[in-house]
């Protein structure tokens, strides 16, 4: 196929689902009907969050955008709004207007009113995304420390990826005596604190604060709602551990999903390397990650990993 005739393909398909989503969201505006147990995907950044959402993404009972949220979340409740304090949207924000909102959104785009969503800042706003749906599940992915802050560490080297959404923050990003200008992930109460810190403090800051947010929301979810799986269970048996991840989700794991599962490691959902446990002692960043390690102990702790 030629260049000319790719462009008009890639053209036509684009038109063709503009089309599908609005006439999705024209029936919407008549029936009007709000999503039903919503799966929302909640983890530190690099954390393996990605592996989990797409995997749960090929399940065909579960609508997905295949692509991460910041856009709208941040659009419904502007960072400004709080003042650029944190990506947290506060759980007295849920209104039926947002349940709304947000139902039409994933409908139209998906056409499942059960639908999977994360985003790397979804965590933060845990409380507020139960009290929009109290009948939501989710999702916690958890990573060992070392593992976890040395990920970190690389996706703060990419910011073209990892801080599109940073442009307009209203501060002066110096972080490791200014190698880094622009805020990468989240935002969460505190981060000014760490303009002029050297990354690894910036990455312990923001493992620890993301974590014990999801920790400190998981007593607001009814047990039967919320799952925690360890990213290293899961690389270790990827398909035992998602059907366990699937069925405690009240999602089938079907043959389709087991075979997906059994060759998901090699699909290149966003890891800088190969994918094992405990890497981080080999790398580069090890007396980095070593050096900040007592500033997460207490949180890793709570979530199983002993120092």
């Amino acid at each position: 196929m030629s260049e000319l005739a790719e462009k008009v393909v890639k053209t036509l398909r684009y038109h063709a689902r503009q089309a599908e989503v609005a006439a999705r969201g024209a029936w919407w505006d008549l029936k009007r009907p709000l999503a039903e147990r919503p799966v929302f995907v909640v983890g530190c950044s690099r954390a393996g969050t990605t592996l989990v959402y797409k995997t749960l993404s090929e399940s065909r009972v579960l609508g997905s955008l295949q692509r991460e949220t910041h856009d709208f979340w941040a659009a419904l409740h502007p960072l400004a709004e709080r003042g650029w304090s944190s990506h947290a949207i506060p759980a007295g924000a849920a209104s039926d207007a947002d349940r709304h909102a947000v139902s039409r959104y994933f409908y139209a785009w998906t056409g499942r009113r059960t639908f999977v969503d994360k985003n790397n800042q979804n965590g933060l706003s845990a409380p507020y995304l139960n009290a929009l749906f109290p009948d939501a599940r989710f999702v916690y992915i958890k990573r060992s420390p070392g593992d976890n802050l040395n990920s970190l560490i690389e996706g703060w080297r990419r910011a073209e990826e990892f801080a599109t959404w940073s442009d307009q923050l209203p501060a002066k990003v110096a972080v490791s005596d200014g190698r880094y200008t622009r805020w990468c992930f989240f935002l969460a109460e505190g981060w000014r604190d760490y303009l002029a810190a050297p990354v690894e403090d910036v990455c312990a800051f923001q493992y620890r604060a993301m974590n014990q947010a999801i920790l400190d929301a998981r007593s607001l979810v009814a047990p039967e709602r919320w799952v925690e799986i360890r990213y290293e269970e899961l690389i270790a048996n990827p398909v035992g551990g998602f059907e366990a991840v699937f069925r405690a989700c009240g999602v089938p794991f079907d043959a389709h999903l087991r075979t997906h599962c059994e060759t998901v490691l090699a699909r290149p959902y966003n890891a800088f390397s190969e994918i094992r446990a405990d890497k981080w002692r080999d790398k580069p960043n090890r007396e980095a990650v070593e050096r900040v390690l007592p500033q997460v102990a207490e949180v890793a702790r709570a979530m199983g990993y002993p120092s």
